[in-house]
């Protein structure tokens, strides 16, 4: 999985900056309060909420954040608890429930000042679950298209800076997938699948570190499947962008062992 050790903390001064300040005190629950229903004050259960979240109790401090809202819905204090509740999931890694609160704020929410925030958290919950190449990449496409939202909508947010750095990532990751696949059906001899899959890799992530790999195993299977004109295009196009590449040295040597005539002096 693709991880941000420091970003945990640093949403959480974010979030804290953002929404909590100015707002009130109060007296502070017992460390055996939980969120059984009991009718209390806004700002009393507020804080019983921001106590918990400051001890790491973070899915109870969760449900009492969402209390707040259920209990005293047209407060001011509802549409902070939402998004603390959103954080409060996201910081437990229950990415989910952190969705789907984060969700819920911009339904209600959708011009706030935090919606940044809210689409910030909703991408970072999908990038947080990322797994490796060889598992299915579905979260993986649905943190693309987040981080994509984020970048899309507030474009010089601080939000969006960051999301443009984990797209690339995210990119390369789907890339790799694609590698992975392609590989697979080269040893099982599947010759025209694998193509496909390494043109995919060419065609639609050309930022990505795969790019040498991917063309020089399509100078590859172009000779498996007897077209050794695409081999020579490829291997031609390797050469002129990765000139000192180690593929681009393996696609020289493969092109001159099978089809020696097409291949240019000193390559």
């Amino acid at each position: 999985m693709i991880t941000n050790k420091a970003l945990r903390a640093a949403l959480g001064c974010a979030v804290s900056a953002a929404l909590l300040a100015g707002c009130g005190g109060g007296s502070r629950p017992s460390a055996n309060a939980d969120v059984a229903y009991v009718a209390r004050d806004v700002e009393s259960l507020y804080t019983a909420a921001k106590d918990r979240l400051d001890k790491g109790d973070l899915k109870v401090a969760a449900a009492l954040f969402d209390e707040v809202e259920r209990q005293h819905p047209y407060s001011p204090w509802a549409r902070r608890a939402q998004l603390m509740s959103a954080f409060s999931y996201y910081a437990a890694r229950d990415y989910t429930s952190a969705i789907q609160s984060a969700t819920r704020f911009l339904s209600i929410h959708p011009g706030n000042r935090d919606a940044p925030y809210a689409y910030y958290l909703i991408a970072i919950s999908y990038y947080e679950q990322i797994s490796d190449v060889e598992r299915d990449q579905a979260i993986t496409r649905q943190a693309l298209s987040a981080l994509n939202e984020v970048n899309r909508r507030f474009p010089r947010s601080p939000y969006a800076a960051d999301a443009r750095l984990k797209i690339d990532l995210v990119n390369d990751h789907l890339a790799g997938k694609e590698m992975e696949v392609g590989r697979f059906y080269e040893r099982t001899g599947q010759w025209l699948a694998a193509q496909l899959r390494f043109q995919n890799v060419v065609e639609d992530y050309q930022t990505t570190s795969h790019i040498p790999e991917a063309l020089y195993r399509l100078t590859e299977t172009s000779l498996q499947l007897g077209v050794p004109q695409e081999a020579q295009r490829y291997a031609a196009v390797l050469g002129a962008n990765y000139p000192g590449n180690e593929w681009y040295d393996r696609a020289y040597e493969l092109m001159q062992d099978h089809a020696p005539q097409t291949v240019a002096a000193g390559g």
